[in-house]
């Protein structure tokens, strides 16, 4: 792992995105939350969170950071969801992979509800850090 005991503790920031596309009336029935497994969108958000706070024991060099802070929502287009995730806490290093991993779990845990329904018409894509701040270098991704 990466030494980071001299770095200064400071407020920490990342966002982070993934898309799951899907066909329309599949779609329709994740918002109705009427699907043959549950509440997709509610189960995919815990799993989101626990990946989030799991990220150090799943990615071997991520140091273990405490998740003071995770928004995780959801943003409805015409054939897909995006999972939008923002984590922060105060520490020495950045919660960039945290917020990735929250989102790319959602994602799957999304595709593992969806499947059923879907079959192989589910795709994950662009899965991507939007934003970091608080460290030596910020960063803005348009999209």
């Amino acid at each position: 792992m990466r030494d980071v005991s001299e770095k200064a503790i400071t407020l920490r920031v990342a966002v982070a995105q993934a898309i799951v596309e899907m066909p329309p009336a599949v779609l329709e029935r994740l918002k109705a939350r009427s699907l043959d497994k549950g509440d997709a969108l509610e189960i995919a958000r815990a799993a989101g969170i626990l990946g989030a706070k799991r990220t150090w024991e799943l990615l071997p060099l991520c140091h273990p950071l405490p998740v003071e802070r995770l928004d995780l929502s959801y943003e409805f287009g015409a054939g897909s969801v995006t999972v939008l995730v923002e984590v922060a806490t105060h520490a020495r290093t950045g919660v960039e992979m945290e917020a990735l991993t929250a989102a790319s779990i959602c994602a799957l845990t999304l595709y593992d509800m969806l499947k059923p329904h879907a079959g192989t018409d589910l795709v994950i894509r662009e899965i991507l850090l939007l934003k970091k701040t608080g460290g030596k270098s910020d960063f803005l991704r348009k999209r």
